[in-house]
Order: structure tokens, then sequence, then C-alpha cells
């Protein structure tokens, strides 16, 4: 069991019956009565934002999570598909399932797949991914400085990017996939 006091933004708790994440808590004393604590959880399965309010002290269960490695193999149509790494089982999630996490898939990358009750929610794909620039506006124009600004890019992934202007077509770049932002260029 999980207690109110012992909230922190990501933590996974079950609620309703369903597993979610602590995305946001606020512990707040109220006159007379007791402390409460007002949360935002965010639903594993269909990632829907919920608010709701909790007393302090009370307790909710830990969901029955377990994470897999498995190797992302294709996507067709709305489902992209995953292989496990020790039984060679395959498995689709659809592009709700993944959220904006499918925006950095590639081929043969190896991530996590989140399971509760024997069946897959979500995924968890590494903090940053390296990537190759396939369209992006050529660099040399006026305003094109170290320090200021940006143009977009599109990434072999498909996912567009805001890259510094010295960016050409065909760098590899890193890319942090919480927040969508180039990190740096690698050579």
């Amino acid at each position: 069991m999980i207690s109110t006091s012992d909230f922190r933004k990501g933590l996974k708790v079950e609620y309703k019956g369903e597993p979610c994440e602590i995305v946001d808590f606020q512990h707040v004393k109220m006159g007379r009565g007791g402390a409460i604590v007002r949360t935002k959880l965010k639903s594993l399965k269909t990632g829907a934002i919920l608010e709701e309010t909790f007393r302090s002290g009370e307790k909710l269960e830990k969901p029955g999570l377990e994470e897999k490695s498995m190797q992302y193999l294709y996507s067709q149509d709305d489902l992209y598909f995953f292989m496990d790494m020790e039984t060679f089982e395959q498995i689709p999630l659809t592009s709700v399932q993944l959220g904006d996490s499918k925006n950095f898939l590639k081929e043969n990358m190896t991530v996590k797949v989140l399971y509760h009750r024997e069946a897959p929610i979500s995924v968890d794909i590494p903090t940053f991914v390296e990537l190759v620039v396939v369209k992006t506006d050529p660099a040399g124009f006026r305003g094109d400085t170290a320090s200021g600004g940006g143009k977009p890019a599109i990434l072999e992934t498909g996912a567009v990017v805001k890259v510094p202007f010295h960016i050409n077509e065909g760098d590899m770049i890193k890319v942090d996939t919480r927040t969508s932002e180039y990190i740096e260029r690698v050579k």
C-alpha cells in the first residue's frame, strides 16, 4: 500500500482498478479539518488525466506492473509491432498506447514495454535517441548565428524538431524524447 505521504511525481499507483502515474500533487492544510492531497493522475491505459482529492493518510494500492525488454520491429496501419527478446513472441500496440513515443521509434530499437495484468499497456523509450535529419532548410542565410533561433527539421522517423541553423540534411542529432527538443549534433 502507498500512503499519501509517499506521493511524488512519477509514482505509479492503482486507482479504481486502473494503473495510474502521479503527474502532480499538492498537500493542502485546511483551516479546521485535516489535510488533503490534491493530485493529477494520468491513466497508463488511456492517457487521460484525472484530478482527484485524497484525505491525508489515505492509502492506494501498488499496481501489478511488469516491464519487459522488447525490440521494435515495424509499423503497419495503426499498429506497431514489438518482439520479446527472450521468447521471440510478437505483440502489436496501437498509436494511442504509444502516445508521443511513436515519433521516435526506429526499427530494431530496444524499448521497455509495460504490462498490467499480462496485457501490454505502454512503451518506455530511451530518454535520448540519435536520429538523422532527412529534411530541413539549408544553412547560411541571414540570422544564421550560434545563439539565435532555430528552424524545423524532419527526422528519419517523421518527427519534427526545432534545430539550430547550422544543422543540415544528413546530420545525426541527439533528441530528448520527453520534450522533443534538440540536444546536440552527433559526430
